[in-house]
């Protein structure tokens, strides 16, 4: 039987999930949505995982064995399984996996990687950049893009040149609050109460607190600093309707958006903290589209469709809004992969845009196919 060559043989994915940040977890629970999402009968799929250690390993592909249970136990990579590497060569990039007592074994060439981490290490700009240097296409948006994204206090700077509104902050460091901490809790306090701390670079709001008054500043910026030695004070955006926009390239490069969504939560949540955002049977409800005046809807895409150009963004991402009493619309922050999960919102809001799932994760896929790597 001959082997199938490159013309003939089917695209080879390969879905890297997990990684070393906190949100470990919610990386697994997303790549077992995509994993039951791709068509094993147009691709051929590899699933790696990254364990909490950085081990890279050719992980199960079995979506139920990465679906989330609760709170307290999230799915996670098996970092003892066989270890997978990147491997160059001269004309592509291949898988190889090597195990104990046995010779290293070939899977054959990657044409394109769907990178699902979130997080510091993965959402950064890290591994994108490692893509870049192997010569691998890759899903999703390019160094810069990610690292300025993940970066909430970066990112105003960039937005805020490109005419876009946020909400006023200061950036606190490690160094900053060990050496002046009452400097720091006077800035805070001009900002008015009550505020928002969260980490820096932190996602799935893991470490971010409410601070109604300066009584509670202090834990929270603790908490913060727990995740990311680089914490975000802001002002919270009191009487705001929190509104999301996916961003979606077309072939040609053109961002498309979806229809936006409100979020609303309710019962013991105050604000979208994880419970609300990932545990099914919580009190978080959804609006798609959002209830809101036909010319406010139309700015508010235009408005992440310039968010997406301003950062640099490729392929997808989610644009957060606060929508505030008087219908002005404030940027809250861009996401350069949202989550893929069940109840997540980027695919809820494309699917009732008209782009279900799966043909959801084939453009994404089809995308990163189209493009090369290195300065474009």
């Amino acid at each position: 039987m001959n082997e199938p060559t490159a013309e003939t043989r089917k695209p080879r994915v390969a879905v890297v999930f997990g990684g070393r940040s906190s949100e470990h977890g919610i990386s697994c629970v997303t790549a077992g949505s995509v994993l039951k999402a791709i068509d094993p009968d147009v691709y051929d799929v590899v699933p790696i995982g990254i364990a909490t250690d950085g081990r890279w390993v050719l992980e199960s592909g079995d979506p139920e064995r990465l679906r989330i249970e609760s709170a307290d136990r999230l799915p996670a990579v098996d970092g003892s399984r066989a270890a997978i590497t990147l491997a160059q060569e001269a004309d592509a990039t291949g898988l190889v996996v090597t195990e104990p007592s046995q010779p290293p074994r070939t899977l054959g060439e990657v044409d394109v990687v769907f990178p699902v981490l979130h997080g510091p290490w993965g959402e950064d700009g890290t591994i994108q950049g490692m893509f870049e240097m192997a010569g691998v296409r890759y899903v999703g948006a390019g160094v810069l893009a990610s690292a300025v994204s993940m970066d909430k206090a970066y990112m105003k700077v960039v937005l805020q040149a490109a005419g876009l509104a946020t909400m006023p902050s200061i950036t606190v460091t490690a160094r900053s609050w060990a050496r002046d901490a009452a400097g720091i809790r006077e800035r805070s306090a001009a900002l008015g109460y009550p505020l928002f701390v969260k980490p820096a670079r932190g996602g799935s709001s893991i470490g971010i607190s409410k601070a109604h008054d300066a009584s509670e500043l202090d834990e929270a910026i603790e908490e913060a600093l727990r995740h990311d030695p680089r914490v975000l004070v802001e002002v919270a955006a009191e009487g705001a309707r929190e509104v999301e926009c996916g961003v979606l390239q077309a072939l040609d490069g053109t961002p498309e958006t979806s229809l936006p969504a409100e979020l609303r939560v309710g019962g013991d949540h105050e604000f979208y903290d994880f419970a609300a955002k990932y545990l099914p049977g919580e009190s978080t409800e959804i609006d798609i589209p959002a209830n809101l005046p036909g010319d406010v809807a139309e700015r508010l895409r235009d408005l992440a469709a310039q968010a997406f150009e301003a950062v640099g963004c490729e392929g997808l991402a989610r644009v957060d809004f606060f929508v505030m009493p008087d219908h002005s619309l404030v940027v809250n922050e861009i996401n350069t992969m949202p989550g893929f999960t069940p109840t997540s919102m980027y695919p809820q809001m494309w699917a009732a845009s008209g782009v279900d799932y799966p043909a959801l994760v084939d453009r994404l896929i089809q995308l990163a196919l189209a493009r090369g790597t290195g300065l474009r």
